[in-house]
């Protein structure tokens, strides 16, 4: 995969990276996760391209976006990113593709504007109910935790790959979604060796943001939405369903044996996926 890369211009003087994949057919936003990037969807892009544009983000901290140094990563600043980038384009209709952080993303997109997307594929979107564990969330969590004691440097992107290979979560994800997702996610570092892009203080500032109070404003969203969720158990996992029923034109499917991973653990199955609803 070579998608065309360019800059466009957010709010807070960010420069959002986009990733051009081309494509023929209508086009679809495709929006990555907390401490990913955009080009983590190569292997679903790949899939895709006959029948759609598919076009991916680096949002604001993460992947090549230009972020000045101390830029809020309060996740209204993500919606604009991608308001942004669909202003960009110009495109009369467009669809959105979002996992985990990136669901939430297009939603509150839709909350601010509304009408921006014709439906949307929602893996996980991280929409959190008013209560306790929005407070614990917004004080600062496990996740945040342990993205400062993450290991942000390796001596080649060869030995990145081997180790996360070698453990959980990404022990059981496609092997091709992985080498796309540390080829692209980590930068040379001056010393010879390499350093994630997205760094761990960002990383757990972003998580420290994940409480939007977005899901009370479900009910007034009317975009047609597929939610999909995985069998894992997890917190994610739990709130799928829920998210689905407070959409007024949602839609719930569950992915048996999958994890919060599953589009890089099964980018085939997420594709059909996409793929089946937007036709």
């Amino acid at each position: 995969m070579n998608p065309k890369l360019l800059k466009v211009p957010s709010t807070d003087g960010v420069q959002i990276a986009v990733h051009d994949y081309g494509g023929d057919g209508p086009p679809i936003i495709f929006c990555h996760a907390t401490g990913f990037h955009g080009r983590y969807w190569d292997s679903i892009c790949s899939l895709l391209l006959e029948d759609f544009r598919c076009i991916s983000l680096d949002f604001r901290g993460h992947g090549d976006a230009e972020t000045p140094k101390g830029t809020s990563m309060k996740w209204i600043g993500m919606a604009e990113d991608l308001l942004s980038v669909v202003d960009h384009f110009k495109f009369k209709e467009i669809f959105g593709v979002g996992h985990s952080m990136g669901g939430a993303s297009l939603l509150l997109a839709e909350k601010n504007r509304g009408e921006v997307f014709k439906s949307l594929w929602l893996f996980e979107p991280i929409v959190i109910p008013s209560g306790p564990l929005a407070e614990k969330l917004s004080r600062g969590n496990d996740l945040a935790t342990s993205a400062r004691k993450r290991n942000e440097r390796f001596p080649s992107r060869e030995d990145a790959f081997e180790r996360y290979a070698s453990r959980p979560p990404f022990s059981n994800v496609d092997k091709e979604a992985l080498r796309s997702y540390v080829n692209y996610g980590f930068a040379d570092h001056q010393d010879g060796d390499v350093i994630l892009k997205c760094r761990g203080e960002v990383e757990a500032q972003v998580f420290e943001n994940s409480s939007t109070g977005l899901f009370d404003c479900l009910p007034n969203l009317k975009v047609v939405s597929k939610v999909a969720g995985s069998t894992d158990q997890q917190g994610p996992a739990l709130l799928a369903p829920d998210i689905a029923e407070a959409l007024p034109n949602g839609t719930y499917e569950e992915f048996a044996e999958m994890t919060h991973f599953a589009p890089m653990e099964d980018p085939k199955r997420v594709a059909v996926s996409i793929s089946s609803f937007f036709n």
